[in-house]
């Protein structure tokens, strides 16, 4: 499998179950999330108030904005709640080898 276009952002060992944390992939703020066997990465900025997403909690396949508890769906950054009104980027996530790479072109958002 090509990760040329991935670039590397942790070992999957460090992603806990239902907590998001934040990362840098070319200058872009990523949220990583694990659900089940799933890894989600979301822009890690609320679209509605420019906050960290990874400060917010996670239920299912969505994380809430701690400020003013916007969700958006981690599958496709489409915000579930109000006051989000805009979808933030998602981008594809890949595991390999024990190590977890994003491609920081979005699959969806804004």
């Amino acid at each position: 499998m090509s990760i040329s276009r991935y670039t590397y952002l942790c070992r999957f060992d460090v992603l806990e179950e239902g907590v998001p944390q934040r990362f840098e992939a070319e200058g872009v703020p990523v949220s990583l999330v694990l659900t089940g066997d799933e890894v989600f990465a979301i822009h890690d900025v609320c679209s509605h108030s420019a906050v960290s997403l990874s400060e917010g909690e996670v239920e299912g396949c969505t994380v809430e904005c701690w400020l003013h508890g916007s969700r958006f769906d981690l599958r496709s950054g489409k915000p579930l709640d109000p006051p989000a009104t805009q979808p933030v980027p998602v981008y594809p996530v890949r595991v390999e080898d024990g190590s977890v790479y994003v491609e920081v072109v979005p699959r969806g958002g804004r």
